[in-house]
């Protein structure tokens, strides 16, 4: 799926494979993702700290590596969602989507007229710096740009059914800890309410033919989300893969490196088989 856009891949319900970015904005991040295998990369607006500064340059070293981007977005006003935009986001996922209406206004956000209000400014980053024709730039955005809001409160479950309904809409995404806690159920994806909020999602996906997402701790969850109808799978994330990659390693070293127990035969030295030599390395 190499170089694939984001739309091409709403357009089918096989499985891809993504990851959060949260904390690295190294210039590297989007062919270390592209190598490791990534379809796509959220990158997080709402927890990270990242400013727009930032945001517009990670934007430029994705697209090098010819990977799509799903900006996370904190809230839905006009600003927000129209700069991320602009900056050349590939899809746009704001946070804590309730209902329809919220969901037009930041589709609104998104489009050209006649189907939106985004205000025009052409040949910058959003098309890459390209001259070309204004009506077909426009078309190409307004076609292209993915809206896949992110569903975390009761409310939203509630009006799933009319959110998904949006030609506009092109995926729905899981914010599983926010909605278990907004349920009253915090991190108790097993309890009869969130397993029964999960079908009515997945029944309106299926329903209109849209995707479905969410993020899996492992790939154990993942494949457990998959068969339950997600095709947007987002392993984990930078700094999360990073600490527990680090820890695993640290410990496989911390337990071949344990002492043995076995003592030094008389009379030997460390330096004996080599000066200043480890015995491990001869």
């Amino acid at each position: 799926m190499a170089g694939a856009s984001l739309r091409a891949m709403m357009r089918h319900r096989r499985p891809k494979f993504g990851t959060y970015v949260i904390e690295f904005d190294s210039p590297g991040m989007g062919h270390l993702c592209r190598a490791a295998g990534c379809d796509f990369v959220i990158v997080d607006m709402e927890h990270s700290g990242f400013t727009y500064d930032q945001l517009k340059r990670m934007l430029r070293y994705y697209q090098a590596a010819e990977l799509p981007v799903i900006v996370n977005t904190p809230m839905h006003d006009h600003d927000v969602i129209a700069r991320a935009c602009d900056m050349g986001a590939d899809g746009i996922q704001p946070s804590k989507v309730g209902s329809a209406e919220e969901a037009r206004a930041i589709i609104e956000h998104m489009r050209y007229p006649p189907k939106g209000r985004r205000g025009v400014a052409l040949g910058i980053a959003h098309d890459r710096y390209r001259p070309g024709a204004v009506a077909a730039k426009l078309d190409a955005a307004n076609r292209e740009l993915v809206f896949f809001p992110k569903i975390e409160t009761p409310e939203g479950i509630e009006n799933i059914e009319s959110i998904a309904a949006l030609p506009d809409v092109a995926g729905i995404w899981i914010g599983h800890f926010d909605l278990s806690v907004g349920m009253g159920i915090p991190a108790q994806f097993e309890h009869p309410a969130y397993r029964a909020a999960m079908k009515r999602v997945r029944e309106a996906c299926r329903r209109h033919d849209v995707s479905l997402g969410r993020i899996a701790d492992n790939p154990a969850t993942g494949r457990a989300l998959n068969r339950a109808g997600f095709d947007f799978l987002c392993y984990s994330g930078d700094s999360w893969l990073l600490r527990e990659g680090l820890k695993r390693a640290f410990d496989a070293l911390r337990d071949e490196c344990r002492p043995t127990g076995a003592t030094r035969p008389t009379g030997t030295t460390r330096n004996s088989r080599g000066a200043g030599a480890h015995p491990a390395t001869q």
